[in-house]
Order: structure tokens, then C-alpha cells, then sequence
């Protein structure tokens, strides 16, 4: 009788410390095969690798949020008439103001923008011009395609996917 319940208080860790019901059966039955520390041993040893316990760590890691990721900014439409130019190959160091300055030499520009990767803020190396004036933006395409700044030759051209607003 006592060796009994020597055996049975081998599976009670095993219960206690959180193990699946089949692991506790392994510790019963170890107790009773060969004795408390073969029994305490064979019934923790399959612990780690338990199914019942990986799918709880799937769920677990399921309902941890993700890092939160910046939404795309909406894209606002151009002004009827104006033209939105594309400028590829920009230099890695261009900020958006030197671009603007560099297309104001040609007439007046409603906005720059240079298109950055939204992780670490650096920039993609090409950006988009609003000119409100056509033949200002076709001369501006004309002269600054393949014209070098910041040790780049320039892409220049219009841009091919514009949201239009109605006029």
C-alpha cells in the first residue's frame, strides 16, 4: 500500500506542473514500471514536444498584436490642367524641397514629393512634381530628362497612373 501511494505521487507533479493528460498516464505508468525518478523523468521528458501544448503557443502568438504598420497615405487627386511629372533616379540625399527648387527654374509648381519607404523614412530615389501649367511641365520634361544633379542622371517624364479631379 505505501509503495502505492509512492507511485501515484510520482504522477502528481506531472499533473501539477501543467502537462497534458497523456503525459501524465506516461508518469503513472513510469512510476509504476520503474520506479519515482524513472516515472517523474519519462513523464516530463515529452512535455516540450507536446502537440497540445504547440497549439497553444500558436494561439497565443495569434492573439499577440503585430507591430503596427503605417497606413499608405491617400493619394490626392491633381488639379484639372496640371501635369504630374515622374522623376526617377533621384539622388538618395534629394529632399523634397531641393526638387522643388530644381523644377521652379522651369515655372510654378504646386507640390513635390519625394517617395520614401515608410520603415526608416529614407528615400526610394524617385519622387513626383505638380505643375499647374502644361507647356511649363512639358519644357521642364524636356530639359531635365537625363540632365545630372547630385551625381544622378535624372528619369523625367509624365507621370502614367494620375488620379485627374473633375474639372
Amino acid at each position: 500500500m505505501i509503495e502505492l501511494s509512492m507511485f501515484a505521487d510520482a504522477a502528481v507533479p506531472a499533473v501539477s506542473s501543467g502537462s497534458c493528460p497523456p503525459h501524465a498516464i506516461v508518469a503513472l505508468a513510469g512510476a509504476l514500471a520503474g520506479g519515482f525518478i524513472a516515472g517523474f523523468f519519462v513523464g516530463r521528458r515529452g512535455k516540450a514536444a507536446c502537440a497540445c501544448k504547440k497549439g497553444a503557443a500558436k494561439k497565443q502568438a495569434a492573439q499577440q498584436p503585430r507591430r503596427a504598420v503605417r497606413p499608405p497615405e491617400p493619394r490626392t487627386p491633381i488639379p484639372a490642367g496640371s501635369v504630374e511629372i515622374y522623376v526617377g533616379n533621384l539622388s538618395y540625399d534629394m529632399t523634397e524641397d531641393a526638387l522643388r527648387k530644381t523644377f521652379e527654374a522651369f515655372g510654378k509648381v504646386d507640390s513635390a514629393r519625394v517617395v520614401t519607404n515608410r520603415f526608416n523614412n529614407k528615400s526610394k530615389g524617385f519622387g513626383f512634381v505638380v505643375m499647374p501649367n502644361r507647356p511649363e511641365a512639358e519644357k521642364a520634361i524636356a530639359e531635365m530628362s537625363e540632365k545630372e544633379v547630385m551625381g544622378r542622371k535624372m528619369r523625367v517624364n509624365e507621370a502614367q497612373n494620375t488620379i485627374k479631379a473633375d474639372a
